[in-house]
């Protein structure tokens, strides 16, 4: 009995850990993307080598790294100001968007 708690309790502290998946609605993230795609691009393939390429990326990869700039917790004055006005349902929305697009690269 006292292995099956310790398995039940150890259960629920790696699902507590885990991180949050973002949950974004692609077409609000549509809507929201257009002061993304002067760098990004309107697909999120970058025009130039200059910015990164959003398309294809992993949503929670996405949604992290906006989290992550509006906190300051990753450094970027220009992605700082960017995400400063977005609420957490904004990132998730464009993260969703671009993670749905498809890469120039990709074979999807």
């Amino acid at each position: 009995m006292t292995k099956i708690i310790t398995l039940f309790a150890l259960s629920l502290a790696v699902a507590a850990s885990a991180p949050a998946a973002a949950g974004g609605n692609a077409e609000a993230g549509k809507t929201k993307s257009a002061t993304c795609a002067g760098c990004h691009g309107p697909d999120g393939n970058s025009p130039t080598a200059m910015f990164p390429k959003l398309a294809g990326q992993h949503e929670d990869y996405l949604y992290h790294s906006m989290k992550d700039y509006k906190s300051g917790k990753r450094k970027n004055p220009i992605m700082s100001g960017q995400v400063a006005n977005l609420s957490d349902q904004d990132m998730q929305d464009l993260a969703a968007f671009f993670a749905k697009r498809k890469g120039l690269n990709q074979k999807y």
